[in-house]
């Protein structure tokens, strides 16, 4: 069902929510990957996902979504090392929020 209903929301805003104009599409496997901490749900796909400037405030991280400092969630950052895109990441819809946030590889 969580997978259907991703490819469902993916058809329906396939123009509203089409990847970046910068997306590698080599990349869709490891974002097809992605899986929401709490859940084992789907992130969803490369449409919801993007590059982000992020940044570590007091106890948490912080995303830049249309020009506003958002929270994360702490329950919505994945522990992962493969970051394979060399920034930031966060899995975001308006209605729904930040499904999934993947730190930047570290130097």
């Amino acid at each position: 069902m969580p997978a259907a209903f991703c490819a469902a929301l993916l058809a329906a805003g396939a123009a509203r929510a089409a990847p970046p104009p910068d997306a590698d599409t080599a990349l869709a496997p490891w974002f097809r990957s992605l899986q929401q901490p709490r859940t084992g749900l789907s992130c969803c796909s490369i449409a919801d996902c993007r590059r982000v400037d992020a940044r570590f405030s007091d106890d948490h991280y912080e995303v830049l979504i249309d020009g506003t400092w958002k929270p994360v969630p702490p329950e919505t950052v994945l522990e992962r090392s493969d970051n394979p895109t060399g920034r930031a990441i966060v899995c975001y819809t308006p209605v729904r929020g930040i499904l999934c946030f993947i730190k930047a590889p570290e130097s």
